[in-house]
């Protein structure tokens, strides 16, 4: 395998985020706001190796168990992140449930594509049940969503937490123990890095 090559669609896991906002003496609820700018700073990273397609674990319906104040955050952090890569040229995706209340009403708009640039799903209100069910209808409810080449999760968990099942059927699993709003351009490069020396056969 080419030392250059970089995975087509790249998935991302930002977790850790109440964990860092609890050691930084701050409500759980504050630490996603603080996982924004990471997320800006990854988008841009993207764009720089040329990486078709991201997807990126936002919030899911299993998320909606927890308290009313940290739904608010994740939401909240959720839409401004959107807004934000959107206005920088990304070609967005939001998959989830939109017939519940916990789906963003001002993201309505993302459930088709939108832009020209890079490819990035978000999943907001994302269930893997959901997403599932929608074969009874003809399809995936994520159909538009690639298969992902490499998945990369921060915060130490070592599970896919229901993210993107059929898509993450070959990927490679990189995991960084750094909670999210920690996060530094070189881990991405050093998941790149180990992702070269993975022996992609897709089991052939």
């Amino acid at each position: 395998m080419s030392k250059n090559r970089v995975p087509r669609h790249v998935g991302f896991i930002p977790d850790g985020n109440r964990r860092w906002a609890t050691n930084g003496g701050l409500p759980k609820q504050d630490g996603y706001a603080h996982g924004i700018e990471p997320g800006l700073l990854l988008f841009e990273q993207c764009k720089h190796l040329a990486i078709e397609e991201a997807s990126i674990y936002c919030y899911t319906k299993d998320n909606m168990k927890r308290p009313a104040a940290q739904q608010q955050g994740f939401i909240e952090a959720s839409v401004a992140f959107a807004r934000e890569i959107a206005a920088r040229g990304a070609a967005v995706l939001v998959v989830g449930d939109e017939t519940s209340a916990k789906f963003p009403r001002e993201l309505l708009e993302f459930r088709q594509r939108r832009g020209a640039g890079m490819k990035v799903n978000l999943l907001m209100n994302y269930g893997w049940e959901w997403d599932l069910a929608g074969i009874k209808n003809g399809g995936l409810r994520s159909q538009e969503v690639s298969r992902l080449d490499l998945i990369v999760r921060w915060g130490g968990g070592r599970r896919l937490s229901g993210f993107l099942p059929v898509q993450s059927v070959y990927a490679d699993f990189y995991i960084r123990d750094e909670f999210w709003p920690d996060f530094e351009p070189d881990h991405f490069e050093q998941a790149l890095a180990w992702y070269r020396q993975q022996d992609q056969t897709l089991g052939g």
